[in-house]
């Protein structure tokens, strides 16, 4: 006899083979916006054979798989060999395979390449963001190595090939190459200028010799990593190479793989150079300048990443409220689960608008796109990344139980949720990066003003949150005490000005009245109730 107890009804199907791009509304729009006309099909195109991957059962099951399967440190060879290997499940390979063969490394080299590149940053790493770690430390190399012409022209064609492989060679002999980046030392942190380990030249100009460490260094099996070290003329950038030109291993030994909260099937090792070979990268002495590139270029990554958790998680809480009835209907039909759902989808648009109209920034490379990303690109970071967490616990609640169980997928999307706003530079050193740019850089701030100046008298919220921005701004007076908020504020603005000009007006709407106009509380779901609820949750609703 059947046993009936056992009947599975009421349940959410999985969100499973769909196009995670094209179900992306507010994405596919702002691609279609920063994208010239005439490379639009093209970028719709590989974005889609991109979101229909990322959204297949097979994708989905390599990042559940990666992630429960972390990587493994050997140290030695079963002879007793210093080899300083780390293991990766395959699936691990797999995602980093497919994204590397999709362009997530190639930004610098192709027309709009950055938003092609961010839109597909945002697209995949849904599948499983701890292999976003290695793909924008890669891509965010490049401009770091241009400031030296002859290297840049050695590592750039690996760097942004589509070719992966995992194997422990020289550089060269490879069709691709992953790089990582080594900055934090435990004695300072944030604050690299305390750095100690010592670089030595060598006769040959620009080989050095490092000794010291490196207390985080993310992805430590990379073919080669920037790294800061104190050189005769202070602080300098330098190259080093995981596997030498002779084929024999650079000294690079990882004393052990942290144990994360989350980004599990990423590794992050502590590092020991002792007498390491290493090129120079710029000049002595010029190693936060050489470099700062490349953190810039990393921080706008931690905002596509945080939006790509967003809006899984948003998907998800939908996904899951349109097919679960409970009180007499779908749970989506009910006021009070619309308007949090409204709220998480409103957040999830604006990280995405601001993060793909950063990498617009990129992809124009004017002087007045360089002055508004200095100022936009650490305010972007500090805020996005700081909504991602209370916006992944609240999408958690949305599936009630079900949320709570890790086979949701919703507790690893917790758990990666902070880690963009502690990586490249935590809250407090993006919220004084603004500070130092407003008062070293007034052509930052002329730029920012005027990209949020461009929906002045569209929305009478909007219009007053600038001018308490411009207020706040007037008054120096203990600033450095005030910097979150100020960042929070002018984060805030431009995600409305972008909403204003660009978002439908239910969207735009429900933004100013909440962030802008006051009418709001500090849980989500305490939308005004005479909006359009409905209309803000259907547009961001996944098709399958």
């Amino acid at each position: 006899m059947a046993a009936t107890t056992h009947t599975v009804t009421n349940q959410a199907p999985p969100l499973v083979e769909y196009d995670v791009f094209a179900s992306d509304r507010a994405l596919a729009e702002a691609v279609e916006r920063h994208v010239p006309p005439g490379l639009a099909d093209q970028a719709r195109q590989e974005l889609s054979e991109l979101g229909v991957a990322a959204g297949s059962a097979r994708a989905q099951e390599w990042g559940a798989q990666a992630n429960e399967n972390p990587p493994r440190l050997r140290t030695h060879d079963r002879y007793g060999n210093r080899i300083d290997e780390v293991d990766f499940h395959p699936a691990w390979h797999r995602l980093l395979g497919h994204a590397v063969a999709s362009g997530l490394t190639n930004a610098w080299g192709r027309p709009s390449g950055h938003v092609r590149r961010a839109a597909g940053f945002l697209v995949w790493t849904q599948t499983e963001a701890g292999h976003g770690c290695p793909l924008s430390m890669t891509h965010s190399a490049v401009p770091a190595l241009r400031a030296d012409p002859e290297l840049a022209a050695e590592w750039e064609p690996r760097l942004t090939a589509s070719a992966y492989d995992p194997e422990l060679r020289p550089p060269a002999a490879k069709a691709g190459n992953l790089l990582g980046m080594g900055m934090t030392e435990k004695q300072g942190g944030s604050d690299v200028r305390a750095n100690t380990t010592a670089a030595r030249p060598l006769a040959a100009e620009g080989e050095y010799v490092l000794t010291g460490h490196k207390w985080f260094c993310s992805a430590p099996m990379s073919d080669g990593f920037l790294v800061l070290a104190q050189a005769p003329g202070g602080l300098t950038c330098f190259l080093v190479p995981r596997v030498l030109a002779d084929g024999t291993r650079n000294v690079f030994r990882i004393q052990r793989l942290k144990d994360k909260l989350g980004n599990r099937s990423n590794a992050s090792g502590e590092i020991e150079f002792e007498d390491t070979w290493a090129r120079r990268v710029g000049d002595e002495g010029r190693g936060v300048r050489t470099i700062i590139e490349m953190v810039s270029a990393t921080r706008l990554d931690c905002v596509i990443g945080s939006a790509a958790l967003m809006r899984q998680a948003v998907a998800q809480a939908i996904h899951h409220s349109a097919h679960r009835h409970a009180f007499g209907g779908p749970l989506i039909d009910k006021p009070l689960m619309r308007n949090v759902l409204a709220d998480l989808a409103l957040e999830s648009e604006a990280a995405t608008v601001l993060g793909l109209r950063l990498a617009a920034a990129y992809d124009a490379g004017t002087e007045q796109e360089r002055a508004f990303a200095r100022l936009a690109v650490p305010a972007a970071k500090y805020w996005v990344t700081k909504r991602c967490t209370p916006l992944a616990v609240e999408a958690l609640e949305c599936l009630g139980g079900n949320g709570y169980v890790e086979e949701s997928g919703l507790p690893r999307l917790l758990r990666e949720s902070p880690l963009n706003s502690i990586w490249e530079g935590s809250g407090n050193v993006q919220a004084l990066d603004v500070l130092r740019a407003l008062q070293r850089e007034p052509g930052a701030l002329d730029a920012f003003l005027g990209e949020v100046g461009l929906a002045r008298g569209a929305d009478h919220r909007l219009d007053g949150a600038i001018k308490a921005l411009l207020t706040e701004l007037a008054d120096l007076d203990g600033i450095e005490a005030r910097a979150r908020r100020v960042v929070e504020r002018m984060a805030l603005v431009l995600q409305g000005s972008l909403l204003v000009r660009w978002a439908p007006p239910a969207v735009a709407d429900a933004f100013c009245a909440s962030r802008l106009g006051g009418d709001w509380c500090a849980a989500f779901g305490t939308l005004p109730h005479t909006l359009d609820l409905a209309g803000v949750v259907e547009r961001a609703r996944p098709v399958v």
